[in-house]
């Protein structure tokens, strides 16, 4: 069987307002929006190194309440930073909740506007 490699291009995400997830993508933890063509509905394409997270303003199926308090134990997206710090103060100063990791690592979860959970780990 022939081996094929393969790497993460993109993951996408459904929001209820594109305004408001960018503010919280953008303002808060400094992603940069990217060009997006037009697709016939609102989103948004963030930069993410190589990668990108695709917003999707869609009717949003999933709940926001009702989802596990550390998104560690929901369906997530990882993102590292080189360090964890910078991020926590911005997270405090705005007041986004999130979670320590429980596994030692330095890492934390929060939650975008729509309840999507976010990881962001320190690399070592």
């Amino acid at each position: 069987m022939t081996k094929i490699n393969f790497t993460l291009q993109h993951a996408s995400l459904i929001v209820a307002d594109t305004e408001i997830s960018l503010r919280f993508y953008c303002d808060v933890i400094g992603l940069q929006q990217t060009d997006r063509p037009d697709l016939g509905f609102p989103g948004a394409w963030l930069q993410l190194g190589g990668q990108q997270i695709h917003l999707l303003e869609l009717e949003n199926p999933d709940p926001i309440t009702g989802r596990p308090a550390h998104g560690g134990r929901d369906r997530h997206i990882a993102l590292s930073v080189e360090e964890l710090d910078p991020i926590r103060a911005i997270l405090d100063k705005t007041g986004t909740v999130y979670t320590l990791s429980i596994s030692g690592r330095k890492a934390l979860f929060c939650r975008d506007p729509d309840g999507n959970a976010l990881e962001i780990l320190q690399l070592p």
